[in-house]
C-alpha cells in the first residue's frame, strides 16, 4: 500500500474499497469518498452460512429502505432491527466498504458493519461486536476506523448487545412495520380512541374489531406516530399506556 508522500503520518492513511452503481469495484482515498452514497452501494463481501459455524448470516427487510439488508450474526441482525425502528435513520447499507490502513508492519483491512445515513444528511459507521467477543486486533480495527470518521465527518459507533425487553418489543412490532398493515378508516378510529392515553387493548377496541384494529395499532406504535410507556423497561401488553406521539417523541 503506498502513501503520497503529502500524507501527514501523524494519523492512519486510509483508503476505502467499495462496489459502486455499476457494480464495478473502487479504490480511492478516504478523503475522495466522504460524499458518496454508501447507503446505496452493495456490500462488499457476500453472506454466506455454513453448517456448524457460530454465526449466521441472513437478509432482514428493512421497513426504512423498502429492501433487504445483510446480516453476518444474530447481533447484528437485532442492531439491524433497532436502526430500523430509529425514525432518524433515512439509509442503511451493510458492509458498505473496506478500509484499508498499514499498520508499520504490513497493510490491513476491515469492513464496518453498517453505514448509516441519518435524516439531517450525516452519517454513521456502526460497528456490532459484543463487549466480551472484542480481541486486540479488533480495537486496532475500530481504533483506525474511528480516527477515520473523524476525518471523513462521520459519527462512529462500536455497539454490543442491546437491552433485551427493548428489543423483545420491538421484535414484536417488527412483525407489523409492512405498509401494508397501514389502514386508513382504522387509523382515524386509533387516533380518535387514544386521544387521550388509554390502555393498548382498551384503544383497540374502541377502535373496532381487535383482528381489524391490532395489526394497524402496532404499525403506528413501529413508526413511532403512538407510543407506548415503557417500551424499554416492560414488555408490551394488554395494559400498556397508549398515546399519540407529540413532536418531542419524534
Amino acid at each position: 500500500m503506498a502513501v503520497p508522500v503529502e500524507v501527514d503520518l501523524a494519523e492512519p492513511y486510509v483508503e476505502l474499497s467499495y462496489v459502486d452503481a455499476v457494480r464495478e469495484r473502487r479504490r480511492r482515498p478516504l478523503l475522495d469518498c466522504v460524499t458518496a452514497r454508501f447507503e446505496d452501494v452493495a456490500a462488499v463481501r457476500p453472506f454466506r452460512w455454513s453448517r456448524g459455524e457460530r454465526h449466521f448470516s441472513g437478509w432482514y427487510w428493512a421497513a426504512t429502505v423498502g429492501q433487504h439488508v445483510g446480516f453476518e450474526s444474530w447481533l447484528e441482525r437485532d442492531r439491524l432491527l433497532l436502526m430500523d425502528f430509529d425514525p432518524e435513520v433515512a439509509g442503511i447499507a451493510s458492509q458498505p466498504f473496506w478500509l484499508h490502513w498499514h499498520d508499520g508492519k504490513r497493510e490491513r483491512r476491515h469492513a464496518p458493519d453498517y453505514f448509516v445515513r441519518r435524516r439531517d444528511g450525516s452519517a454513521v459507521v456502526v460497528d456490532v461486536r459484543a463487549d466480551e467477543r472484542i480481541e486486540p486486533k479488533d480495537v486496532e480495527a475500530f481504533d483506525v476506523t474511528r480516527l477515520a470518521c473523524v476525518q471523513a465527518g462521520w459519527s462512529f459507533e462500536r455497539v454490543g448487545v442491546p437491552e433485551a425487553v427493548l428489543l423483545a418489543n420491538v421484535r414484536w412490532l417488527s412483525r407489523y412495520r409492512h405498509p401494508r398493515c397501514l389502514r386508513g378508516p382504522v387509523v382515524d378510529r386509533l387516533r380518535e380512541g387514544f386521544a387521550f392515553p388509554a390502555p393498548l387493548m382498551v384503544g383497540a377496541d374502541a377502535a373496532g374489531d381487535r383482528l381489524e384494529t391490532l395489526p394497524v395499532l402496532f404499525h403506528l406504535l413501529w413508526l413511532q406516530e403512538m407510543t407506548a410507556e415503557g417500551l424499554a423497561i416492560e414488555l408490551l401488553g394488554p395494559s400498556t399506556i397508549v398515546r399519540l406521539a407529540d413532536e418531542g417523541d419524534l
